[in-house]
């Protein structure tokens, strides 16, 4: 027994001695679910909602300790903490706190989250809701436009979630995230999930003429092929897309975002009608209306003359004297929400409102919308909306706290779906 603690001391003795141990990590001073309030963000044009709002709760609230930085060896190994001011007898024996202190270290370190250069902002934004720092990925160009992506850091036996909305230029942004799907899989990624915001190529789910391509088919068989395990997406344009995917997809919808600004606006109930600019979004349009105070519907029938053209013809439902709402997944060139726009108030609409998840906005659809029409376009961070897009009627609400909770769910393997959410499944 002598002899083995004389080889325990001198072991101990060997270690670098960091001076500081054990860092505690509360939940209160961390990041996550600590954005600014509602009441800061209104103002700005970003605004995540008064009843989204709230702290972490449950399991992913309990307090975590980790090692200081300085406690990791030069070869990024985990070296055991040297503990000052205690009795090392009682405490460098201790199997539990190694193996405590080790595990917190592995759970820290099994979810990463790394941004493509689609969207940044958003990125980060998620990142911050949940407490983490984006990973480290070197992206760039070479001088023939192809594209290299390293990962900076390791991601072996990780969950890793790539977020990278597939929005214009839609072709290059692709064919990086598949880049990046492939560097997590030869990097020995566990689980490799792609974040998909705005998912390109959706609307081409069907062929409507012969020998026309299923673009959404193709683009789902890619990711799926350059090592994807899971998809994340926010309100595909038709609910038949995730049955392209022959891995796991879970989908997420935008409209609690905008229904929870929508009801700080308190507009009378008796005063709302949600229109729908086209039949086929009709059954979404109805569950955004059963949200919305069960507010009555009206739906714009159109006629479609070719690609991004359309021409209303008329209008089911009552909307005089009503404030109206037109619901839609994304804003392309603007042609379908304002055309039904002026219909709209050519029948007698008080006020209407443009509300989207996907501001996709493709020229001239800054002209349309601003055009004084709408009296207020609202949209999410989907897709980025670059300084030249904004307008005065345009509010951008943020998607990055729902996104986030998702991604903690799918990482727990929770449950995707809140309660408040499932009426919206069905559409």
């Amino acid at each position: 027994m002598l002899l083995l603690a004389v080889a325990m001391a001198s072991t101990i003795a060997s270690l670098p001695r960091t001076g500081h141990g054990l860092q505690c990590l509360s939940p209160h001073p961390c990041r996550r679910g600590s954005l600014a309030s509602p009441q800061a963000t209104r103002g700005s044009g970003l605004f995540l909602g008064d009843r989204n709002w709230r702290q972490r709760r449950g399991p992913l609230a309990r307090p975590k300790c980790a090692l200081a930085d300085s406690s990791v060896s030069w070869n990024g190994r985990p070296v055991v903490p040297v503990v000052p001011n205690q009795n090392w007898n009682s405490v460098a024996g201790s199997k539990v706190l190694r193996d405590t202190v080790l595990h917190d270290i592995r759970l820290e370190n099994r979810l990463k989250i790394f941004s493509g250069t689609a969207n940044k902002a958003l990125s980060q934004e998620i990142a911050y809701y949940m407490g983490l720092d984006l990973g480290k990925i070197t992206i760039k160009r070479f001088a023939d436009g192809e594209i290299y992506v390293q990962l900076q850091e390791s991601v072996r036996g990780c969950d890793v979630f790539l977020v990278q909305p597939t929005c214009p230029p839609a072709n290059e942004n692709l064919m990086e995230l598949l880049i990046m799907i492939d560097a997590c899989r030869r990097a020995s990624a566990k689980n490799i999930t792609a974040v998909i915001p705005y998912f390109g190529y959706a609307r081409a789910d069907r062929k409507t003429q012969g020998r026309e391509s299923i673009a959404a088919k193709l683009v789902a068989n890619l990711i799926t092929e350059a090592g994807a395990n899971r998809v994340l997406a926010c309100d595909l344009h038709s609910g038949q897309s995730m049955g392209y995917f022959d891995i796991s997809v879970d989908h997420v919808y935008g409209q609690p975002v905008i229904l929870d600004y929508l009801a700080s606006k308190m507009i009378s109930s008796n005063d709302l009608v949600v229109v729908s600019p086209d039949v086929g979004g009709v059954a979404r349009a109805r569950a955004f209306a059963k949200k919305l105070s069960d507010a009555p519907l009206a739906i714009v029938d159109k006629r479609r003359q070719g690609h991004n053209v359309s021409e209303v013809m008329n209008l089911i439902g009552d909307v005089k004297g009503k404030v109206a709402v037109m619901l839609d997944d994304m804003i392309d060139t603007a042609g379908t929400i304002f055309n039904g726009a002026a219909l709209l108030h050519a029948e007698g609409a008080r006020e209407v409102y443009a509300c989207c998840t996907h501001a996709v906005f493709s020229p001239p659809a800054i002209e349309r919308l601003a055009g004084g029409l709408f009296h207020e376009v609202i949209t999410t961070n989907t897709i980025p909306v670059t300084e030249k897009n904004y307008f005065p009627q345009l509010t951008v609400l943020s998607v990055a706290n729902l996104l986030g909770e998702t991604i903690w769910r799918v990482h727990e393997e929770g449950a995707t779906k809140p309660q408040r959410f499932s009426s919206l499944d069905n559409h």
